[in-house]
């Protein structure tokens, strides 16, 4: 493509600060909700409480949404309304019952309820989805710089006719409306400056511009699903950069690197460290997959792998296609980031666990599993096994706790484990998919490699029922029905 963008795009920093952005958010209340709202063709509208927490937490990046979407086209206005002062006739009338809650207005009517992300990228990337067609109409090549002049990814079509192709990329657009963002031409003047027509090219956002790959990539294919694997493939490129909005793209066998990256305020620095680990991408390119992380935004994975202070230089981090873990011990430098990569894809890494000490003792009737004795107690333990993932802090765990202890009385002798986990505090095996708690499985001592997920009740007699239903062999004590045996010393 012959079209040129300005230089200084890549390198644009913006040091606006917080305060700075809550400007575009417009502070409304019932005296000017309806005027401003019909002011605005379309309105995203958090109706909140100070007191709230989750408001607390969601107005910055609120504000960095609504700066984000200054000069839009067509124009996003944010606004918020304080439900305990100023707006409260307008929060009845809208019905809010829990802060925050947001809503899109057309025209100064409710459009829907927003159900999208909850962080500044997100929440910019949503409403754009929300306005106009899906995918932008360009007459002029000038449009397209500006167009792609936004720290985003995009995707264009270049058509000089209503062809298959065409058709299918505009579905395509629809359907994928809220995810990427999407441009198109047939127009002679914007033709005049192409070098291939017909064509879809994905452009990577222009703050990742490198000398390792190129800046875009033409899409070869047809079908619509062919699309969707080309777009997923290429668009963070070599090393792409993962944020909250995107974490889902990233998939294993991966190595990130987390420190300070922030393309707003230090896209240099960011890029110092980016380049270091594209040299080592380049070397691996479809056989491992790489990103950058913000330290700060990324803690909780931090969290997982044992690090509370990432330093000036980069940690390394990654998971193979099993999702177990690792972490590169040594300092971060292009030889040892390379000679990590290539232990992770041999197979040569220790993986990293988070356990809590093994129990010195573990006499009582209900086994207590942690990460380092996972595989001895629950796994190789030669018994069929009923396992409890739980959190400390959690109700439902603390009110099934009697009840857990009751079951495994009753069952000693038997040739069953009853077994619990604290989730929070060690590693969960990759198969077992726990996403609250408490969460429980089976597993019998001949298939322990397809671990059952147990939804059926939580009272001692529905576990006994569903134990002596399916236990390899009939328990000694019950039938198959559940029904306790009476005892040959009682006839």
């Amino acid at each position: 493509m012959s079209f040129k963008l300005v230089a200084a795009v890549a390198l644009l920093c913006f040091f606006a600060s917080v305060n700075g952005a809550e400007e575009d958010v417009l502070d409304l209340t019932d005296d000017n909700l309806a005027s401003s709202l019909a002011e605005h063709e379309t309105t995203l509208v958090m109706f909140y409480a100070p007191w709230c927490g989750h408001c607390k937490r969601l107005k910055p990046e609120y504000a960095k949404a609504a700066e984000l979407l200054r000069g839009n086209d067509p124009p996003i206005a944010l606004a918020k309304v304080d439900c305990t002062e100023g707006g409260k006739e307008s929060c009845n009338k809208y019905s809010v019952s829990g802060y925050p809650t947001l809503k899109i207005f057309k025209n100064g009517e409710v459009s829907q309820d927003y159900n999208g992300p909850r962080e500044a990228a997100g929440i910019a990337k949503y409403m754009r989805a929300q306005v106009g067609p899906a995918a932008k109409y360009f007459h002029k090549p000038e449009e397209i710089d500006a167009f792609l002049s936004v720290k985003e990814p995009c995707i264009i079509g270049y058509f000089e006719n209503d062809d298959d192709m065409y058709k299918m990329y505009l579905k395509f657009t629809e359907k994928y409306r809220e995810k990427y963002r999407f441009g198109h031409s047939s127009s002679l003047p914007v033709m005049n400056h192409i070098d291939e027509k017909n064509v879809i090219v994905l452009y990577r956002a222009p703050q990742l511009a490198n000398k390792f790959e190129p800046a875009s990539v033409r899409f070869t294919g047809k079908s619509s699903a062919e699309l969707e694997a080309f777009i997923k493939e290429n668009i963070h490129g070599l090393v792409g950069h993962k944020t909250q909005d995107v974490a889902s793209d990233f998939k294993n066998p991966i190595l990130t690197a987390y420190y300070s990256v922030d393309y707003a305020k230090n896209p240099k620095g960011t890029n110092y460290w980016r380049n270091r680990v594209l040299k080592v991408a380049k070397e691996f390119a479809g056989k491992l997959n790489f990103a950058i992380a913000a330290k700060d935004e990324f803690q909780h994975e931090l969290n997982e792998y044992g690090y509370d202070f990432v330093g000036e230089k980069p940690v390394v981090l990654a998971r193979d296609i099993k999702g177990l873990k690792y972490t590169m011990k040594e300092e971060f430098s292009v030889e040892n980031l390379q000679a990590f990569a290539q232990k992770l894809l041999d197979g040569e890494l220790e993986p990293y666990i988070k356990s809590e000490p093994i129990p010195e003792s573990n006499d009582a009737p209900v086994k207590v599993a942690v990460a380092k004795n996972f595989n001895e107690l629950v796994i190789n333990n030669n018994k069929d096994t009923l396992i409890e993932f739980y959190a400390p802090w959690c109700g439902h765990c603390k009110k099934l706790t009697p009840i857990y202890d009751e079951l495994a009385e009753k069952l000693q002798g038997e040739d069953v484990v009853i077994a619990k986990m604290d989730a929070t505090a060690n590693d969960v095996p990759p198969e077992f998919n726990v996403r609250g708690f408490p969460t429980l499985f089976w597993l019998p001592k001949d298939s322990k490699d397809t671990p059952v997920a147990y939804n059926e009740g939580r009272e001692v007699n529905d576990f006994l029922k569903y134990i002596a239903k399916h236990a390899t062999s009939e328990l000694n004590g019950y039938d198959r029905t559940g029904k306790e045996k009476v005892k040959k010393d009682e006839l």
